[in-house]
């Protein structure tokens, strides 16, 4: 069995998302679906933009509340990119925050990022063999 995988990422300003999603990861516009949410295409899997107010309750199963400011997940996104430093550039211009230094490992390099609406990703260039550098099996 395969399973596929869809991204979803909230965001308070869906025209604001596309442009950043669009000039600073280089992904393009899909199908827009009943108007609020965008889909992006580009990447392994499809990215589904989904305009949601701030101050709205975050699920039904919590009193939490959606704000889009720069918050802390367990669950974020990595880019897997070609340059990395040409990358950087592109997501710094289109309006993403570099948090920290560009860090090298010995599977690649990576930079963190907030993006506009205070969701954390990574870009990341593999080098060598990538993950398989640091694989133990």
């Amino acid at each position: 069995m395969t399973i596929e995988l869809l991204v979803n990422i909230d965001v308070d300003d869906l025209e604001k998302a596309i442009a950043f999603y669009r000039d600073a990861l280089s992904l393009r516009p899909g199908r827009r679906l009943i108007g609020n949410i965008m889909e992006m295409l580009g990447g392994s899997s499809p990215i589904y933009l989904i305009e949601n107010p701030s101050g709205g309750a975050a699920s039904p199963a919590t009193s939490q509340k959606r704000e889009y400011h720069r918050h802390w997940t367990p669950v974020h996104l990595d880019f897997v990119v070609e340059d990395i430093s040409a990358s950087i550039n592109q997501a710094q211009r289109a309006g993403a925050r570099l948090e920290g230094t560009l860090q090298t490992f010995q599977w690649g390099k990576m930079a963190n990022f907030a993006d506009p609406f205070g969701h954390g990703f990574c870009l990341i260039e593999l080098v060598g063999r990538g993950y398989d550098e640091i694989s133990t099996i």
